[in-house]
């Protein structure tokens, strides 16, 4: 399967920084529980799909936040 890029460069720093802003919740054991599970593993998307480039969720929608649409 070839998935296009279809996250700007403002869409996958926004991602990690969230991403950066739960593990440190977790690290300070701000959140605990059930609830830091769920964010954890939501962090660990955002920076998966940062990575690779393309938000799966998007795709249904036909959302594209890159702003160079070559792809």
């Amino acid at each position: 399967m070839n998935l296009k890029s279809n996250m700007g460069m403002v869409d996958k720093v926004l991602r990690i920084l969230i991403s950066v802003v739960i593990g440190y919740l977790y690290y300070a054991h701000v959140i605990e529980g059930t609830v830091a599970i769920i964010l954890l593993v939501l962090a660990i998307v955002f920076v998966l799909t940062s990575i690779v480039g393309t938000c799966p969720l998007y795709l249904p929608f036909g959302i594209n936040t890159r702003t160079d649409k070559k792809e």
